[in-house]
């Protein structure tokens, strides 16, 4: 399986702009630029897309983990905060939160770290990842 987006950018790095556009086309020509990658601006940037697929990629794979451990999640949520610091991404930190009937805290811990480990965007990141999760 391949997916693709593109990007397009016109002009300098601060003063340019430009926009993105997925293979679905969920992203169709959305705009990012230097403010709205390191200020408040009006768009989307590299950093939250990042974070939206590690959290999205972590949360299926986690998943995944529970069923094969004869788990089935009610619901489970997470939050992926990534950190750029001095042009590279040095954290992607998960915030997961999961309501798991039968589940022990000793059994989500370990489906947790293993769905941090094994899941194709942690394994793309060249970086530290953390977490935190909690059983609810």
């Amino acid at each position: 399986m391949k997916r693709n987006a593109t990007a397009v950018w016109n002009g300098t790095g601060k003063e340019g702009t430009g926009h993105l556009t997925t293979q679905s086309t969920t992203l169709n020509k959305t705009q990012y630029s230097f403010s709205s990658r390191f200020a408040d601006g009006v768009g989307t940037n590299p950093e939250e897309l990042a974070a939206a697929a590690h959290a999205g990629c972590f949360t299926m794979k986690l998943s995944f983990v529970l069923n094969a451990a004869g788990f089935t999640a009610d619901e489970i949520s997470t939050k992926c905060d990534v950190t750029l610091e001095d042009g590279a991404i040095t954290e992607s930190h998960l915030h997961v939160t999961a309501k798991v009937p039968g589940i022990s805290k000793e059994q989500f811990d370990a489906s947790v770290a293993d769905a941090k480990a094994n899941c194709p965007i942690s394994k793309l990141f060249n970086t530290n990842i953390t977490h935190e999760a909690t059983l609810a």
